[in-house]
């Protein structure tokens, strides 16, 4: 598999990290594109994250609108938007392709590809909602960084985990993770 993980400016870059180490501990994942917005970079290092270094990782910047997450003949798999600010959920809903991330989300959903979106804002206003609608009616699937408690995660890196395990289960990673009635895990 070929994923594309793009960070936007919400908070919440925890859940990038996880995702993207989750991706790298599958043997079924080839490469991973990784485009962080310079608002991406700003709160991730306000948070005090870093992103793994991998071989399979190849970075692109996010102006770079010749790269191939640009075109749907590249083939990427699936992307996923993680976490993603209700700006880039706008500009995606709307079309406009203005930089990399939005771009390539625009690809997935003309070629049909898996776009997972997940959002990390509350409440929602009215626009929000018309906008995920809008990218959930266009064939993005929407996954809210809404942590279980089923669980009982110890820290806060498990609650995140609760999140990014539902992430990878949604691109056919398998992972171990917690399932209702299965007290093991």
């Amino acid at each position: 598999m070929r994923i594309i993980v793009a960070v936007t400016g919400a908070s919440g870059s925890i859940y990038a990290r996880l995702v993207l180490e989750g991706l790298l501990a599958s043997r079924e994942v080839e490469r991973i594109g990784l485009i962080v917005s310079r608002r991406g970079k700003e709160v991730a290092a306000w948070e005090g994250i870093e992103f793994p270094q991998d071989p399979r990782i190849e970075r692109f910047d996010n102006d770079d609108m010749f790269s191939s997450p640009a075109s749907g003949s590249a083939r990427w798999d699936a992307m996923v938007i993680v976490p993603c600010s209700m700006g880039c959920v706008g500009r995606t809903a709307a079309g406009i392709s203005g930089d990399l991330i939005a771009r390539a989300a625009d690809v997935m959903l003309k070629e049909g590809r898996t776009l997972i979106v997940v959002p990390r804002e509350t409440p929602l206003n009215l626009i929000h909602l018309r906008n995920l609608t809008t990218l959930a009616e266009a064939g993005a699937v929407v996954m809210p960084a809404s942590p279980s408690f089923y669980s009982r995660p110890a820290d806060l890196e498990a609650a995140c985990r609760t999140v990014t395990d539902r992430i990878l289960a949604r691109l056919g990673i398998e992972t171990a993770r917690y399932e209702w009635g299965n007290k093991n895990i």
